[in-house]
């Protein structure tokens, strides 16, 4: 398991991590650093305990928000996966249809063009 040091409103972490983890996890505390330097920046200092539960709710609101917009893509793209099976199956069914009425008028054209062969035969 791999180990890490990490900076979070000043002070060093060392965390372990999977394997190949490192920079991703150093990703996040960077991540959760910057969002505590920009809420220091609009409160000023109100103690490191309540600047970091902000923080964390902050980002826990934006992944909440994610997730919601998440689920709304996921049904609208539900939605559409419906939409474009019956849109299929009407296509199926127009072309069986358009496929019989060709067959008909083929078939009438036959028997036109066999009548008027008779006709002219006469």
């Amino acid at each position: 398991m791999a180990q890490v040091n990490v900076r979070i409103a000043g002070r060093i972490y060392r965390m372990a991590c999977g394997d190949g983890e490192e920079e991703h996890l150093t990703g996040l505390a960077a991540r959760l650093d910057a969002k505590i330097v920009e809420l220091r920046g609009a409160f000023g200092e109100i103690g490191d305990g309540r600047i970091t539960v902000m923080a964390a709710l902050t980002i826990t609101d934006q992944l909440a928000e994610a997730e919601r917009r998440i689920a709304a893509l996921e049904a609208e793209n539900d939605a559409l996966r419906g939409a474009e099976a019956a849109y299929e199956a009407r296509t199926a069914a127009l072309a069986e249809t358009l496929a019989g009425a060709l067959g008909a008028a083929a078939a009438r054209i036959d028997h036109l063009a066999q009548t008027l062969d008779g006709v002219s035969r006469d």
